[in-house]
């Protein structure tokens, strides 16, 4: 890995992404991670970001300008995505009363996109929630893991959590101007009890996504990755 001038560390290869409890993993279940929609009707309110400022330029598909499978993947299924991330997670809580997002991918084939959204209470208790990508209907919310110590340690996480998704993701395309792919509340992938945010984003020009881990307190970035294979 290196580090940038500004101080945020650039992982090669693949990213590691948070450490989440397995409630939260077993939403994400089998299923090649996919782009998501726009960010541009993010409503998160005006915070200083101690993120860097300077924007991480598009880099080319391949010296060929050909497509890989997965920026063919997301070239094929983002456009058809008509709900961003925002709406769907809105459908997401308005499901499940009293709730907080906490994690949103989109998935599904180009011709049925859906997003895999979860969302908690206050007490740690999670919901798997389906949303169509398409019309933003929210399918009926699926109760996730009844264990204590994952519903303790989730209610530990929401509490320490200062940062929206909203916000996480715009302090992201504020780096990276694109679409939101997956948003997820997690553990930071350095540890130190610290709660981030994984954000990834798509650019259209060359279908790359661009992962960061974002501070959950402060919105600062940890780290990010550009997936280029």
């Amino acid at each position: 890995m290196d580090t940038n001038r500004s101080g945020v560390v650039i992982r090669r290869g693949r990213p590691a992404g948070p450490r989440t409890i397995g409630l939260v993993c077993a939403v994400a279940a089998a299923g090649a991670l996919l782009s998501g929609c726009g960010s541009g009707s993010d409503t998160a309110s005006p915070q200083k970001s101690a993120a860097p400022s300077r924007a991480v330029p598009a880099t080319a598909a391949s010296p060929s300008g050909s497509l890989n499978a997965d920026q063919a993947q997301r070239k094929a299924l983002v456009p058809k995505a008509e709900v961003d991330y925002v709406q769907a997670l809105k459908a997401a809580i308005a499901a499940v009363p009293s709730s907080e997002a906490i994690a949103a991918e989109l998935k599904g084939t180009p011709a049925s996109p859906y997003w895999d959204t979860v969302v908690a209470t206050t007490d740690g208790t999670a919901y798997a929630v389906n949303v169509d990508a398409v019309s933003g209907k929210a399918q009926k919310p699926r109760p996730q893991s009844d264990d204590p110590d994952d519903k303790q340690e989730l209610a530990a996480r929401l509490d320490k959590a200062t940062v929206t998704a909203q916000q996480a993701a715009q302090t992201a395309t504020e780096k990276t101007k694109g679409t939101v792919t997956t948003i997820e509340l997690g553990d930071a992938d350095h540890g130190n009890d610290t709660v981030a945010w994984t954000v990834g984003v798509v650019t259209t020009d060359d279908w790359n996504e661009t992962t960061y881990e974002i501070d959950a307190t402060n919105r600062k970035v940890l780290w990010m990755h550009v997936d280029q294979d």
